[in-house]
């Protein structure tokens, strides 16, 4: 065919730059913005779930109980049991966590399970939020991270992000979701953006495991059980430094700077490339490609709330059954005593004071991350308190929740990873925090 012949080529879509603007300006409000209604200060997507529990009433209850239903019969209809010895345990165990939620809500079964502390605590105040807040999060997703904001902010936040934390520059976006809004909605991002082959497998357990902490909202908790309100920004910031100081360490040393650095499989990788020139606009043309080939609204939001829905099916009986046995464990027996002798060298290395009772603190909060506040609320040490609050939201990983939800997703991360990762953690914290607390502790 000579050139003649050559017939015109289609030019390229040109990306509605609106969408770009409206859609993440939405995405942003929803996941970033704190706004107080009434008495409450908190991100807006928050102050839906809290809307909508309030409009569901008691049916909120029966609403977790069915999704706590549907996950446990999930990996035997779809076979995925049968995928690992991992996944078999859990899908057992889920079996565990719908007894025990069906005891919960219909108010039967043995009088520990209802101790305030055990099934209430589990039920309430995590299973029903993390129920309704994951699906409805994801319908916000799919207009935070669909239509080019990522990756402009992606190409911005690279010199920071790659050098420090050898994680994309779009991986702020994480951060920032898991502190503002919930380690829940922090692993859908990670998790969507892993499958669409954003982030390779590395990349996204360190995210995982290094980012996806408990919420803002939820260290006010914190500080106010440790009685450290009176020093609550310079206890918010500190607990931003460790956090990340902790994660630039732990992705330099085994296990996770061995993790390959393949992508989800049948995914074309889309990893960020070499900025040579002018990197606004560069930032800017790949937020314009992201919207070229950006799906329509309602199939991006149906995909996400589906995925969201899915999300919440798998990781609800896992609270209910694996945080169940880790309170029982954390509260009627001497284990986490013991667990925590790995840590008092380093307590006692640091001059922290009482180191045993902190010892015993850090090793419970691999059951639940709000536990270790609990054993040291009212000492006398506002250094000790100051230090086991930033370690309640350092050291990440916990059984109660957060396990069970990064073992929800389809980030190749190994059970024993998370064990490892977080023994490394505490330890890190322990040693970075104790010096900063006592320097607060004097400039306050």
């Amino acid at each position: 065919m000579t050139a003649a012949e050559t017939p015109p080529t289609t030019p390229a879509r040109p990306p509605a730059v609106w969408r770009f603007f409206l859609y993440s300006g939405i995405g942003v409000f929803m996941f970033f913005v704190p706004i107080t209604i009434g008495e409450n200060s908190t991100i807006p997507l928050d102050h839906l779930v809290t809307f909508l529990r309030e409009v569901l009433g008691e049916a909120d209850r029966y609403v977790a109980l069915t999704l706590i239903a549907a996950g446990t019969a999930y990996p035997f209809v779809s076979g995925r049991w049968r995928q690992s010895p991992l996944r078999t345990v859990f899908a057992f165990l889920n079996i565990l966590g719908l007894a025990a939620g069906s005891m919960i809500v219909f108010n039967y079964g043995p009088g520990w399970l209802f101790d305030p502390d055990l099934g209430p605590f589990l039920y309430n105040a995590l299973v029903i939020p993390v129920g309704l807040l994951v699906p409805v999060g994801a319908i916000f997703l799919a207009l935070l991270v669909g239509y080019g904001l990522m990756e402009f902010l992606g190409v911005l936040l690279r010199p920071v992000m790659r050098p420090l934390w050898q994680t994309p520059g779009r991986s702020a976006i994480d951060a920032v979701a898991s502190f503002v809004g919930s380690y829940s909605v922090g692993l859908l991002i990670t998790n969507r953006v892993y499958k669409t082959g954003r982030y390779n497998a590395k990349e996204a357990v360190i995210i995982a495991t290094g980012f996806s902490t408990v919420s803002a909202t939820f260290m006010i908790v914190v500080a106010n059980t440790l009685d450290l309100m009176g020093i609550w920004l310079w206890y918010f910031f500190l607990t931003l430094v460790v956090t990340f100081a902790v994660t630039a360490i732990v992705v330099r040393i085994p296990p996770l700077r061995t993790i390959g650095e393949d992508y989800y499989p049948g995914v074309e990788p889309k990893p960020e490339q070499r900025i040579t020139n002018d990197r606004v606009n560069a930032a800017w043309g790949e937020a314009g490609q992201a919207l070229r080939t950006a799906p329509p609204l309602w199939k991006n939001v149906l995909t996400n709330f589906r995925d969201g829905l899915l999300m919440s099916m798998q990781i609800l009986p896992s609270i209910m059954s694996v945080g169940l046995i880790g309170l029982v464990l954390a509260l009627h027996t001497p284990v986490f005593e013991w667990i925590g002798y790995l840590f008092y060298p380093f307590a006692w290395v640091v001059q922290l004071p009482d180191p045993g009772l902190a010892s015993t603190a850090a090793a419970v909060g691999v059951a639940e991350m709000f536990l270790p506040a609990t054993l040291v609320a009212g000492h006398e040490s506002e250094v000790l308190r100051l230090v086991i609050g930033v370690l309640c939201v350092s050291a990440v990983i916990f059984f109660s929740a957060m396990v069970p939800s990064v073992l929800a997703t389809e980030i190749p991360v190994k059970l024993w990873h998370m064990l490892v990762i977080w023994l490394q953690r505490v330890v890190l914290s322990l040693v970075i925090a104790t010096p900063l607390a006592y320097l607060v502790v004097a400039l306050t």
